[in-house]
């Protein structure tokens, strides 16, 4: 990211409407230029205290179509969480793991224990987090592996990895299939 001058600006050359100005102490634009900048593009949403950081990227170059296809893409919501999906997944999610970690003799007795432990944390995650493709994160994975450690229990890697692999095959495709979605 780098930043520009505003007064340097070619005229063809007009932040997009979603671009977004925010405070920075690594750079700032003085008043007037900010001044220019609403003379410039009337009707802008930059207000008079905001500094801007530019990047190649918010600038829409050419027609007005590509502004609003940009534009759309920039504010696409994911989908809340649905509840009725996250606990057919998580069962689903509980019965592989259970089978997976019980075939190997790394888990002895603690099978029962990490397998709570990683479906309590991947439940959470798909009743507040999950919202679609897309929205599949590493850190509920992250979070497995760590408190599996924390507690001293074996194969915490291996249990998470086990964990991650399954929800990187399944928890989209099931979605989509659950939403009738593509």
């Amino acid at each position: 990211m780098f930043s520009v001058s505003i007064s340097s600006l070619p005229s063809r050359l007009l932040p997009c409407p979603w671009f977004s100005s925010f405070s920075s102490s690594s750079s700032s634009l003085t008043n007037s230029r900010l001044s220019t900048l609403s003379s410039r593009n009337s009707g802008s949403r930059v207000p008079s205290s905001a500094v801007l950081l530019f990047s190649p990227l918010p600038f829409c170059f050419g027609s007005r179509n590509r502004n609003l296809l940009t534009c759309r893409a920039a504010e696409y919501v994911f989908p809340d969480p649905i509840p009725e999906f996250a606990e057919a997944e998580t069962e689903r999610f509980r019965t592989h793991l259970l089978k997976t970690l019980s075939e190997s003799d790394m888990y002895g007795e603690s099978c029962e224990e990490i397998v709570a432990i990683c479906t309590e944390i991947f439940n959470t995650f798909l009743h507040s987090e999950y919202g679609g493709p897309g929205t599949l994160l590493v850190i509920p994975f992250i979070d497995m592996a760590d408190t599996l450690r924390e507690r001293g229990l074996p194969g915490a890697g291996e249990a998470a990895e086990e964990a991650v692999e399954w929800a990187r095959e399944h928890v989209d495709k099931d979605w989509e299939q659950w939403t009738g979605s593509d």
